[in-house]
């Protein structure tokens, strides 16, 4: 057979081997050494690929089983693939993802999903066909300097084209084990994405030979904290990890004992995006409250505080606070960084993985790989009060409840009073929105959310005894690739997903709706709170009143779009909604095939609304204060 397609067909053999099980695929003609092993390896299935149905198993010899997704866009290509990892990672099977694209611009468009797994710490390998060597710098079609295009990456491996020399399939084989290690963290505890360029001269094309005979030569096996794991680790450890029973040297000099006495000292914990139940274990071990992201995988228990980033300002509450333990990687609150930033308050930062940890404000005290035991035995919350001597878990408890409510309350409203610039809010807000979403799921449900206002509506209105599964592309916190992301932690699930996000993330990346008829409909309800533009910026520094000229044009970028029209185009199914009865119904419908409810949500006034949901929150938390007199306690803010 041709060098190129032994290659490819040698090149599958050890990814299924190592654990790969998907491979998403954009059409080229560089990469069709790799395009037509992918359509042999693929199960075939019975009444076409959309019923999901497994048919009989057709594949020839020494062909691997490999689940294939074809996708015409590279970006989205990418997120699928994102996606994909993300949902093997909530079931419990961190495995690497692979997304193959042909040569030239077809790899850049890569690059949003390869940032993001980077910063987010998802495995994603990346084959890139390319033009053989000597063909590069001469000016050939469709060739770029690939190699270095696609950082930052955990590896970059520039594979020359085959020529069908001896050895060259262990040296294949090689290359994948060690994509797939650094891939999945398995030396370096730092999962991420992998670039593998792999140079292809012609002929492009298979002929009859059958597929080699399938082999272990050059298949490291990998070790993970002296353990094999199936020849190549599977996966690295995750921040939910077990625990090691061994205390932590925190300090040159010393370090936390296995058990601890409580200190008073007023803390809490600061779950940031997938921080893992861990942090709602280590709050409510101690008695602390827990200020938990949605994506944290923690926003639940007692402990948790809803509506958090509204109570930092109080001086009994966040004023109050000296330290704080961070799990995870906060993103979303600018109050949450204002904490971990100042001067009086010790920042303890529990980073179990990779060389980086997060301190944005350069201010961490103490920086640790794990959660010292006896911080998960010992009761350190006890004795610890507010200023006015209130018992600390409680008062952030009652206040936390009390916001909530506040928050619920002025966003359920249509048309509040209007502020001061005179103008009314018309129609439904986000954050009525976003806590109608956020009662429809449970324990048992995924959901995606979008970045910009969505995330930070949900964050402020969700309150879940055991939350649901929430999935969010934090990482660099951008709206790309958001639709092909839902699909893909859709597939990898096997499950119905509900997704929020906003318009101008839908229509970022409405090609992720494009899903061909031999391809696997992933089950996905996006419910996108259109508000025709950019609020998120209203409530931003950018949408003072004194910027009003250039505002509109620059920053709520208003687009008028349809879609309606556009859904119908890719034969997805609409709902157009203005009424929070409508979508409740919508909501309660059961999840099949890809949908999209749009409802209508207003702009013009939310810096209003954020400036009434403020006051509403203050005057709540203050009359929770009142002692059982009627009287007002005292309080350093008065």
């Amino acid at each position: 057979m041709s060098a190129s397609t032994r290659a490819a067909r040698v090149l599958l053999q050890a990814l299924a081997a190592l654990g790969v099980h998907d491979v998403v695929l954009s059409p080229g003609s560089r990469s069709a050494p790799l395009a037509y092993a992918l359509a042999e390896a693929a199960a075939h299935r019975e009444g076409g690929a959309r019923s999901g149905a497994p048919g009989d198993d057709a594949r020839a010899p020494g062909v691997p089983r490999l689940d294939l997704h074809v996708r015409v866009d590279e970006r989205s290509a990418g997120f699928l693939a994102l996606g994909l990892a993300r949902g093997a990672r909530l079931a419990g099977d961190p495995r690497p993802v692979a997304v193959v694209t042909t040569s030239g611009t077809a790899v850049a468009n890569l690059h949003p999903a390869v940032l993001e797994a980077h910063h987010s710490g998802v495995p994603l390998l990346l084959l890139t066909a390319d033009r053989p060597h000597e063909l590069r710098g001469t000016g050939a079609n469709q060739t770029t300097e690939q190699v270095g295009l696609l950082e930052p990456v955990r590896l970059t491996i520039d594979v020359p084209a085959p020529t069908g020399r001896p050895g060259e399939d262990r040296d294949l084989r090689h290359v994948a084990a060690r994509a797939v290690a650094f891939a999945t963290g398995a030396r370096t505890g730092d999962p991420g994405p992998v670039h593998v360029n792999l140079a292809f001269r012609d002929p492009l094309v298979p002929d009859d030979e059958p597929w080699p005979e399938p082999s272990r030569d050059g298949l490291a096996e990998v070790l993970r904290r002296g353990a094999a794991v199936g020849g190549v680790a599977s996966g690295a450890p995750h921040p939910t990890a077990a625990l090691t029973a061994a205390p932590l040297t925190t300090a040159p000099d010393a370090s936390l004992p296995g058990d601890l006495e409580p200190d008073g000292v007023p803390t809490v914990v600061v779950a940031g995006d997938e921080a893992g139940p861990l942090a709602r274990r280590l709050a409510e071990a101690n008695g602390w409250p827990l200020l938990a992201e949605p994506s944290s995988g923690a926003r639940g228990g007692p402990n948790a505080v809803a509506a958090y980033r509204l109570l930092l300002a109080d001086t009994e509450l966040g004023g109050a606070v000296r330290r704080a333990v961070v799990l995870g990687r906060p993103t979303l609150s600018r109050p949450v960084q204002a904490l971990l930033a100042r001067p009086d308050v010790e920042s303890l930062v529990v980073a179990p993985h990779g060389g980086d940890w997060p301190d944005a404000s350069r201010n961490a005290t103490q920086v640790l790989a794990e959660v010292p035991p006896g911080l998960l035995r010992g009761r350190l919350g006890e004795g610890a009060v507010t200023p006015s001597g209130r018992p600390w878990l409680e008062a952030w408890r009652t206040a936390g409840a009390a916001a909530l409510g506040a928050v619920r309350a002025v966003g359920a409203e249509e048309n509040p009073a209007p502020a001061a610039t005179g103008e009314g809010l018309g129609g439904l807000s986000g954050l009525a929105v976003a806590a109608e979403v956020a009662a429809s799921v449970g324990p048992d449900d995924v959901l995606v959310v979008g970045s910009s206002n969505p995330v930070r509506d949900l964050d402020l209105v969700a309150a879940w005894d055991e939350p649901p599964a929430v999935v969010a592309n934090r990482g660099l916190a951008g709206i790309d690739g958001t639709v092909s992301t839902a699909g893909g932690v859709a597939l990898a699930l096997g499950r119905p997903v509900v997704a929020l996000l906003g318009d101008l993330t839908f229509l970022h990346e409405v090609g992720g709706l494009l899903v061909g008829p031999l391809e696997r409909e992933p089950d996905v309800r996006l419910v996108v709170a259109n508000d025709d533009g950019g609020s998120i910026f209203a409530t931003l520094e950018h949408g003072e009143p004194a910027r009003a000229a250039t505002f509109e044009r620059v920053f709520g970028t208003p687009h008028d779009a349809d879609l309606g029209a556009l859904c119908a185009g890719y034969g997805v199914p609409h709902q157009r909604l203005t009424t929070l009865e409508e979508l409740r119904s919508a909501l309660a419908a059961r999840v099949a095939g890809r949908s999209v409810v749009e409802v209508v949500v207003d702009r013009a006034g939310r810096r209003d609304l954020h400036a009434a949901v403020a006051a509403a929150v203050q005057e709540a938390v203050r009359g929770d204060a009142r002692g059982p007199d009627g009287v007002r306690q005292a309080r350093t803010q008065d």
